[in-house]
């Protein structure tokens, strides 16, 4: 991998034969593993929900983190299943401009009046993140991580 500045365009893009190793070697800190799951296990996990759309996140030419939602249109219903940035790209703006795309993604879905999420609260979690963009908490807690909400 090349070096990757702060000004490199981010985008979203498929995940294929050629590029899952590289995503799959994505990972965050030690501290922040209790936070998401291996990008692996969500790939594995996307293959078998077919409402899991997934992709990896680029700055440049590097992929630099992943991205997972589970949308159900008919439902109009949209979560923020799984979403890391690499520890060596974390600090960047990346996870910023990633989210930023996400969130204009979900808007242009049939029904879409939210994006949910559910977050553990800690050192080292997106919450901050998530809180800029405007999710709120809405008090329901499940499994120790704390739901959240973007109107749309």
């Amino acid at each position: 991998m090349s070096e990757v500045g702060q000004n490199a365009k981010v985008t979203l893009r498929r995940i294929n034969a050629e590029t899952v190793r590289a995503v799959c070697s994505l990972s965050v800190s030690d501290s922040q593993r209790k936070f998401v799951a291996p990008n692996a296990v969500s790939i594995a996990q996307a293959y078998f929900c077919k409402n899991a759309w997934f992709r990896a996140i680029y700055a440049g030419e590097n992929p630099v983190g992943f991205v997972m939602l589970y949308k159900a249109p008919k439902r109009g219903k949209y979560y923020l299943w799984r979403f890391m940035i690499d520890s060596k790209y974390q600090c960047k703006g990346f996870g910023h401009k990633a989210l930023e795309l996400i969130i204009n993604h979900v808007k242009k879905m049939p029904k879409a009046k939210a994006l949910t999420l559910f977050v553990v609260r800690g050192e080292g979690s997106a919450e901050n993140l998530y809180l800029k963009f405007g999710f709120k908490f809405t008090g329901k807690i499940e499994h120790g991580e704390h739901f959240m909400k973007l109107e749309l």
